[in-house]
Order: C-alpha cells, then structure tokens, then sequence
C-alpha cells in the first residue's frame, strides 16, 4: 500500500496527511472487523460527525473506498448477505405497467397526506416501489437522507407516491453562482441545503404531484433539523431535461437556475460532459435564502 504524502478532501472536510495515515493505521490494526465498524471506529477517532452528534459514518465508508482505489489502503472484502442480495433483485416495471389505477383531479381523493418513513417495513416498501417504477431504480442515497411516502384517503388509505431528501451535490455550477458562493463558504454551509433526489408519482392523478411536493416541503425543514441538528434554508434538485419539463415543481414555485455540464457526482475525469444534462431548480424553504447561505446566519 501507498504512503499517506499528502492529505485529502472528501464531503467538505480537510483529512491532513497525518489522519489520513491515522486511517491507515486503524485499518492495519482491526483485522477481522467489517468496513462499517471501521467507518464507525474512524469516525469517533477523527471526531467526524454532524451537527447533531452523529457519526458520518455513510461518508466516512465512500471515503474509505476512494482510499482504496487509490492505493493508499486496502479493505477488508465485503460481506455478502443472501438476504441482501435477493432484494435486490426486483424487477422493473414494464412499458405501461402500473402500480395504482386512480385517475380523476387531485381533489377526489384529498386529504393528500405524506408519511416519514420510518419502520422497516415502509422502508423496504419504499424501496420496492423505486426499484421497480422509478426510472433511475433505487440507491441508497449519498449521506444524510429523509424518505417520505404519500397517500390519498379516498377511496381508501392508499400509497400514491415515494418522495426522497438527501445530502447536496458538494459542487453545482448555477447554483453555487445564484447563492454567491466561493469554494470556502460552500464548504462552510453547504449543509443547510438539501437535494430532493427522487420523486416517484404512482397514480395519474391532476395536480397530485405538485401536492404531495406542497405537503413534504410544509414540513421537511421540522424533521431534518429533529433528524441531524442542521436547520436547511434551501431545497435543490435535478430534472433530466431529456425525459421532464419538471411542471410539478414549476407549479411549486421551484427556480430555475439553469443546467448542468452533464457529467454527474462521480466524473472527475470530465469524460462524461454533455452526457446526461439536467435542469437546475431550487425551493427556498426561508426568506433570504441566499443571503443567509453566504453570511451563515439565521432568521
């Protein structure tokens, strides 16, 4: 394995090259222990963790990973679960394969409510349900992350819709220029803007999808800061222009900043520009947004 020579940068935060040799020697050390237990290990060492006290240790485990592809260290082999592996092995749904059948004016059907998902089970039924009528399917999300299923009353209680919330892209062109932000105070609060990375609509119903986004953002800002102790002003996400006008979130007073290179989280290399280009909009979820994610202060 490589030497630690110099440091890294990983999810907003500087490793120095003295932790990341640190990490090295934690991983030499605690043979036979899983990469989560080392994530967790590590992140207690480095005193890793966000705002509310918990640990990071999501990131903490990408990071670990990228270390390894680096070959600065070497990890021990995942495990594999059959369990595991068998769900995930759920079949798309078909051209024109449904899961609900409801059809009319959003009204019929009200009150539209959204569910934080929260028990095991609701969690695997928001995952199935992704897998298989998402085009994008199901990954589990990078960092922090909030899932929320929606339900029309009428004429029963009766899923509707999977709604998801998860850590921000670290770097965004129109929306670091919109905000003001330089790379120093991105890094600084970056955190208080949360990406609404999946949004899957199961019934064709007018108006539902602008209502379900209407009831999750009454009440995102409440259960993220309960959930990881930072208090979000900004909501982003991403509409593959190829395939949505994104009208829902237009609808839901969503602005639109502008588009993306096209090359995605992961290309550092830059081979992918142009490949898949996304409209850029954000929801301010308080008044002077953009004011306080440069100046980082509160109301």
């Amino acid at each position: 394995m490589g030497t630690a020579k110099k440091g890294q940068r990983f999810c907003g935060r500087e490793f120095t090259a003295e932790e990341v040799s640190l990490i090295q020697e934690v991983i030499g050390t605690c043979a036979g222990i899983s990469r989560t237990e080392l994530a967790h290990t590590i992140c207690e060492l480095l005193d890793w963790k966000r705002p509310g006290g918990g640990l990071k240790a999501t990131e903490c485990r990408e990071l670990l990973e990228r270390l390894e592809s680096q070959g600065i260290l070497l990890l021990p082999a995942k495990k594999s679960v059959g369990t595991i592996r068998s769900q995930k092995s759920i079949t798309p749904a078909g051209e024109g394969q449904v899961h609900c059948e409801l059809t009319g004016s959003v009204e019929e059907f009200a009150p539209i409510e959204v569910e934080l998902v929260q028990s095991r089970e609701k969690r695997q039924l928001f995952r199935e349900l992704l897998s298989r009528y998402h085009y994008l399917g199901y990954v589990l999300p990078y960092g922090a992350r909030l899932q929320y299923l929606g339900y029309v009353s009428r004429p029963r209680r009766e899923v509707v819709g999977c709604i998801q919330f998860s850590s921000p892209a670290w770097r965004m062109k129109p929306r670091d220029q919109w905000i003001g932000w330089d790379d120093g105070t991105r890094g600084r609060h970056l955190q208080q803007v949360v990406n609404n990375s999946r949004f899957l609509v199961l019934a064709k119903i007018r108006n539902l999808a602008s209502t379900l986004l209407c009831c999750v953002l009454k009440r995102l800002r409440t259960d993220w800061q309960r959930h990881y102790g930072v208090d979000p002003w900004l909501v982003e996400t991403l509409v593959n222009r190829e395939r949505f006008h994104g009208g829902c979130y237009r609808a839901s007073n969503f602005i639109v900043l502008g588009e993306t290179s096209g090359r995605g989280r992961m290309d550092r290399a830059h081979q992918r520009h142009g490949a898949e280009v996304k409209t850029v909009m954000v929801y301010p979820l308080v008044k002077d947004a953009t004011r306080r994610l440069r100046d980082g202060c509160g109301g």
